[in-house]
């Protein structure tokens, strides 16, 4: 992997977002894990072990595609560019801001301040592109967000719900706005501030679950966020060569855990269609 030199997000509205998912991501982490757990199984048993375990691992998989997603290189400027294969029929174009000739399916970034080789779209909770040598990390991060919201949310229902009184309207005030405590007085505020927690994995669930659904219905679609206008990809190979031009010839394994190697089929820079991939596959027989 080819790392970054500039990791810091470069606008304010990116340094916000990866701010908000370096302190969310721990703190619903400890919330879970340290608050939650003990209280519905108890220290010690069996149950709370697995749960513990379990936790342990999600948060894994969690903070290592986050990293990889950040430090590795995805930019044009990782490769050299082969000038003499360069042809527009292909989908080469001369990028202006570069300065530079450009790869198909690649686009400039004016945050990046570079094109990126299969350029999905810049994500402003990473503060950087999403591409073809991220890719891979991206979905996989999204993933487990959403198993780790869902998996909060489900188990933070029994929590708090057994621990906060219903009283109307005023606990349908602090559940619609958790921040009401700052108005109606700070009695109670540990449990306002487990309620914000609550809410914020069920906002965290429903967010990431419809990330999920979109970015994956592209991914077996052979498509990026910015060709997610084209009804028909030129670089749909159905689903399984999709996935594996996501994630790699061990796509099998990267859903596991994010330190497993596993090959991309392609540099980046040329790409087979379904008819050139099909033409490829009869003549290896």
């Amino acid at each position: 992997m080819i790392m970054r030199k500039k990791i810091w997000p470069r606008t304010l509205s990116d340094f916000l977002s990866m701010t908000f998912i370096l302190l969310i991501v721990p703190l619903l982490y400890w919330f879970q894990l340290w608050v939650v757990l003990p209280t519905v199984y108890g220290h010690g048993t069996l149950t709370y072990i697995l749960h513990f375990l379990l936790g342990n691992f999600i948060m894994l998989n969690i903070v290592g595609n986050f990293t990889y997603i950040i430090f590795c290189d995805t930019s044009t400027r990782r490769d050299i560019m082969p000038i003499s294969a360069a042809n527009t029929k292909d989908g080469w174009r001369l990028c202006a801001s570069c300065e530079t000739l450009a790869p198909p399916r690649s686009w400039h970034c004016p945050t990046c301040n570079i094109c990126i080789l299969k350029s999905d779209h810049h994500c402003i909770f990473t503060g950087c592109c999403i591409g073809h040598y991220n890719h891979r990390y991206f979905i996989m991060f999204l993933l487990y967000l959403f198993v780790a919201t869902t998996y909060c949310f489900c188990y933070n229902n029994c929590f708090i719900w057994n621990r906060i009184r219903f009283e109307f309207p005023m606990s349908i005030i602090k559940i619609i706005f958790p921040l009401a405590i700052f108005v109606f007085g700070f009695d109670g505020t540990i449990d306002q501030f487990y309620l914000l927690l609550y809410i914020v994995s069920a906002v965290g669930m429903l967010y990431t679950g419809a990330l999920c659904i979109y970015h994956f219905s592209l991914m077996f679609n052979g498509n990026v966020a910015n060709e997610s206008n084209k009804k028909i990809s030129a670089y749909n190979l159905g689903w399984k060569q999709n996935t594996k031009e996501v994630l790699g010839d061990r796509w099998y394994l990267t859903w596991i855990i994010p330190y497993v190697t596993s090959q991309l089929p392609h540099n980046g820079i040329v790409w087979d269609t379904l008819s050139s991939w099909q033409y490829s596959n009869s003549k290896n027989k």
